[in-house]
Order: C-alpha cells, then sequence, then structure tokens
C-alpha cells in the first residue's frame, strides 16, 4: 500500500485539515499519515481559536513518521507561522521527500485568516522549491501574484506570472470564480497548460474542499500516476463528494469524502 503525510491544522468539525485529508487519502487507496501543525476550534460557522504547534513538537512528529514509514508523497495544507515552515522545509529536505503537494491555505472558507503576513514570503521561499504541485485558488493566487483577477484571462497571467516567477508547477483553481469551477495547471518554465474545464456543483456546502482536492492529487501521485492524470482524478473524486450534497451543520458544511466507498462494515 501507498503511504501518504499531511502535514496541516486540525479541524474539530472534521471537514477540512487533517481530517478532511485522512478521509480523502483512504477514500482513495492510499495510507495516511499526519503531522499536524495547529489545533483549530471550529465548526461549518467560523473558526473559534487557533493554537499552534511549537516548532519542536511539529519537528519531533516529522522525525517520527519519516524515520519509521517513508511517505511516497507528501501535502502540506495550513502552516501559519515563519518557524513552523522553516521546520517542514528542513526536514522535507534532509528526508529526501518526493512528490510533494502544497496548497498555500490563507484563509478558511468561513473567512477565518489562518496564514501571517510575514509568513507569505517564508512559504514561496521555502515550500514551493520543493513542492511538485502547489495549488492556490482565486484569492490566494492574488494574493502571490499582487495582481487582480476579474476574470479567466487575468486568472490565466496570474497563474502563469507565478509558475515563472516561483518555478514551480501551478494548479490554480478557478471555484471562487462567477463561472464555471475550471481550473488551469501551468507547468514551470513554460513546459505547458492544461485546462480542466468542470462543471459547477450547486451545493452551498464546501467546507475542505481545498484540502480535499490537494490530498486526492497527493494519493494520485503516489500511485504512480503522472501530475496530469493526479489531478484529473482529484477533481472526478472532488466532483464526486460535492454532488453527494451531504448536509450538515448550520453554515458551509463538509463534502461527502465516503460517497465511492462501499463494503459490508460501510452500509448501515
Amino acid at each position: 500500500m501507498k503511504k501518504v503525510l499531511t502535514i496541516a491544522g486540525s479541524d474539530s468539525s472534521g471537514g477540512a485539515g487533517v481530517q478532511a485529508d485522512l478521509k480523502t487519502m483512504l477514500a482513495n487507496g492510499v495510507y495516511g499519515m499526519s503531522a499536524i501543525t495547529a489545533l483549530t476550534a471550529q465548526n461549518t460557522q467560523g473558526v473559534r481559536m487557533v493554537q499552534e504547534a511549537t516548532p519542536e513538537f511539529l519537528a519531533a512528529e516529522l522525525d517520527a513518521v519519516l524515520e519509521d514509514i517513508r511517505p511516497d508523497a507528501v501535502k502540506i495544507g495550513m502552516v501559519a507561522s515563519p518557524a513552523l515552515i522553516h521546520v517542514i522545509a528542513e526536514k522535507l529536505q534532509g528526508y529526501g521527500a518526493e512528490h510533494v503537494v502544497v496548497d498555500p491555505v490563507m484563509v478558511a472558507t468561513s473567512g477565518a485568516k489562518l496564514l501571517a503576513d510575514d509568513a507569505v514570503e517564508v512559504l514561496v521561499q521555502e515550500l514551493f522549491p520543493l513542492a511538485e504541485v502547489i495549488t492556490p485558488n482565486i484569492p490566494e493566487l492574488s494574493v502571490l501574484t499582487g495582481q487582480e483577477i476579474a476574470d479567466e484571462a487575468a486568472f490565466q497571467r496570474a497563474a502563469e506570472h507565478l509558475a515563472a516567477q516561483a518555478g514551480v508547477n501551478v494548479l490554480a483553481k478557478g471555484g471562487h470564480s462567477a463561472g464555471e469551477a475550471s481550473d488551469l495547471l501551468v507547468m514551470a518554465d513554460g513546459k505547458g497548460e492544461k485546462w480542466y474545464r468542470g462543471t459547477r456543483v450547486e451545493n452551498p456546502n464546501t467546507h475542505g474542499t481545498g484540502c480535499t482536492l490537494s490530498s486526492a492529487i497527493a494519493a494520485n501521485l503516489a500511485k504512480g500516476f503522472d501530475l496530469a492524470e493526479s489531478i484529473g482524478r482529484a477533481k472526478s473524486y472532488l466532483f464526486g463528494a460535492l454532488l453527494a450534497k451531504m448536509d450538515l451543520g448550520m453554515g458551509s458544511g463538509p463534502v461527502d469524502h465516503s460517497w465511492n466507498l462501499h463494503g459490508d462494515f460501510f452500509e448501515n
């Protein structure tokens, strides 16, 4: 069985963060492991409190996993401070981690800020060079490029700019747009582009969609699919999870990570 490590924050309501990552990994046929960067007290209506892990504890988590069960891919989500980013970069480089997917989580679905201002530059400088792909949404793409994104042409220009500037493959996610939910993969150094045209699912429950997509990409990379196919498979999985239209909580609820699971122990 292939193994994937998620390095991210914990979501007490189970819809995003490490909890969403592990559910996604199981549903995509890989063994999930975690190193928690922060505890969050949150639900479908918002984030109430965040308690970061210390750099020392995060380092111990990473050593414990990487020394014993080497992951075939790594997904990085919420990392709020420069000190934690330093630890992650050092450990992943030291252990020679492969197939790293970075989801530059800056703001929660509820609007809560999850990344300190002084951490953005460190994220770009230390984690992006380790990544096989980064997965910014439109607001994150705008922050990372300093560009206003009002239409598809601006969206494409910003993705191309970030890929060239950061020297990393960029999957720009278009889910925040008013039109179709289409994503664009731009390969670093101008090596090609690929649009993933998608039909928007009319579902207000989108908590954790970014975590889910990036974890599914990492799972498929771990299984040996190339980047373009891994993204396509991940998008198909997320589409099904949204289409299931699970409705939990009083705010923006989670997607149904288990929509494609079947078996004697799963059925009610």
